[in-house]
């Protein structure tokens, strides 16, 4: 990697306290859309519908793919499709963006992202 490029990265990562509210608890349930398995952060787009039926897009920012590997995660965790719960806390701007904290699977299988919340499975 080039300097360029560490500067350009580092510019673009922020910390869990500049963009999320941990005060604002989210707990999405919803139909994967797409994983991006991308640096510095992974994110999952989830569907979720609410109790009218209406649907709302989620997006859920996760760490990044090595700290996602070392945390039992690979590129096909996630499959669009795929019905899961995502906790973690909601942006603070208000918009349809969280912070992932774990994922729990169809099959009730807990993977935990422990991303730039720095926050550690419960």
């Amino acid at each position: 990697m080039n300097l360029a490029s560490l500067i350009l990265l580092l510019f673009f990562h922020h910390s869990f306290a500049a963009e999320f509210d941990s005060s604002k608890p989210v707990e999405l349930k919803g139909t994967v859309t797409r994983l991006d398995w991308v640096n510095p952060h992974a994110w999952i787009y989830l569907d979720v519908r609410d109790e009218k039926g209406n649907v709302t897009s989620w997006g859920c920012e996760l760490g990044s793919p090595n700290l996602l590997l070392r945390n039992g995660w690979s590129r096909d965790s996630l499959k669009a499709g795929d019905v899961v719960v995502v906790t973690g806390s909601r942006a603070k701007d208000g918009s349809n963006i969280a912070s992932a904290r774990a994922v729990r699977l169809a099959d009730g299988k807990r993977i935990f992202n422990a991303g730039s919340s720095g926050d550690q499975p419960q």
